[in-house]
């Protein structure tokens, strides 16, 4: 089977002042059909600019980037942002809500902007918001709702659309631990339901440690990876703890 992505000796570099900063360095990895992924690393790593590359968001000084078999690295802009529209999702820090729309309003415009008729639009959304727990949720505008109610309108933004990738950049961030924790077990949920394909950029342990697979990143390139297998999460947390050791990053002691 084809992996939903595949990213092959993907490099990113910056030149300024007369000098040039390689952000990352020929990274390769490949990530299938239903897989939770995890990319960490500790500031500076180049975790942000491998997820922005895959995104379309910045293109890559070399390197290729395909999504079901699609090379991306080579579409014109117009075709890229037809491409991001229709097969990738995006969950971000900061929500990105439109806040003169209710929640219910926010999700359909996702579908709205991709054609979907309008007879398919209220089933869609509804559908999604159950399985995010947010059907309550739906009649109200994002300052009535809590950061949490707010990321999890995001996350079904980013789902109604069914995408063939989630790419999510650190959606626990903003969070506090409850909140943070709520989210992530709606979005294992959508991962073993629903069959999302889900691809998250975390500094903290305890997020990842949600994920069934996680890349480290150490100075542009891959330090180490680590499956779940059969550990439960609290095992899991603590092979992650060991391994952000290694790396000198941030970690979380919360479980």
């Amino acid at each position: 089977m084809e992996p939903i992505l595949s990213v092959e000796r993907l490099s990113k570099a910056y030149t300024g002042r007369g000098r040039e900063t390689r952000a990352i360095e020929a990274i390769s990895f490949q990530v299938n059909q239903g897989e939770f992924v995890g990319i960490m690393g500790p500031s500076g790593s180049g975790k942000t600019t491998l997820l922005n590359c895959i995104a379309t968001i910045d293109a890559p000084t070399a390197g290729r980037v395909a999504v079901e078999g699609r090379d991306i690295t080579g579409l014109r802009p117009a075709q890229l942002a037809a491409f991001r529209r229709q097969r990738l999702g995006f969950i971000f820090q900061d929500c990105n809500l439109l806040d003169t729309l209710t929640a219910f309003e926010n999700i359909a415009l996702a579908l709205t902007i991709q054609g979907v008729p309008a007879g398919e639009i209220e089933g869609r959304v509804r559908e999604c918001a159950r399985l995010l727990d947010i059907g309550e949720c739906l009649d109200r505008y994002p300052y009535q709702l809590s950061g949490g109610q707010n990321q999890r309108v995001a996350a079904a933004r980013a789902m109604v659309t069914r995408p063939a990738l989630i790419l999510a950049d650190e959606p626990t961030g903003a969070l506090d631990s409850q909140s943070a924790r709520l989210l992530l077990e709606r979005l294992t949920r959508l991962n073993r339901e629903e069959g999302a394909t889900i691809l998250m950029v975390t500094h903290d342990a305890f997020t990842a440690s949600y994920c069934s697979r996680i890349l480290f990143l150490r100075d542009g390139a891959v330090f180490s990876q680590l499956e779940r297998g059969e550990m439960d999460r609290r095992a899991f947390f603590r092979a992650v703890i060991a391994v952000v050791a290694r790396l000198g990053g941030e970690q979380s002691d919360v479980l």
